[in-house]
């Protein structure tokens, strides 16, 4: 089992004890997504960290677009509920790069893989999602991509 899993669990069943019912939802939300990810393919197995982080994120997103989407309908409520389960799951995720982190990683990643040209934008993406890891989301990237390669 991934450390990050047991991490999740122990910290849910914290939560639970402590009876704090938007962390234990929100992690017993997380953990069904993992066990999700675990049996979708062909054969059950574990995640590792990484893929676990990567559901993670994927979460914290569904969160942000969800308050974000209940705050423009004028819901508070809910949306205020959605920010405060997105909170809950970045203390699981690594640090987000700040905007001039990411302009230098995404440099250093155009930089040693020789790309210049709009038509090298898929495999100029590739590279800083790797250079990055994790620590922008794909749409920050992306935009960073565009930039740097003159789109």
């Amino acid at each position: 089992m991934s450390t990050l899993k047991d991490r999740l669990t122990a910290d849910m069943r914290a939560a639970l004890k402590a009876r704090d019912e938007l962390t234990t939802s929100t992690l017993r939300m997380a953990l069904a997504a993992v066990g999700t990810a675990e049996v979708s393919g062909k054969a059950k197995r574990e995640l590792s960290d990484d893929e676990v982080v990567a559901v993670l994120t994927k979460e914290a997103k569904k969160r942000r677009e969800a308050a974000t989407a209940f705050a423009d309908a004028g819901r508070t409520e809910q949306a205020a509920k959605e920010a405060a389960e997105g909170e809950v799951l970045d203390r699981y995720l690594p640090k987000q790069l700040s905007d001039a982190e990411l302009t230098a990683l995404v440099t250093q990643a155009l930089a040693a893989g020789g790309f210049t040209a709009k038509a090298q934008m898929g495999p100029a993406m590739k590279a800083a999602q790797a250079a990055v890891a994790g620590q922008a989301e794909g749409g920050r990237v992306a935009a960073e991509v565009r930039r740097q390669l003159g789109l």
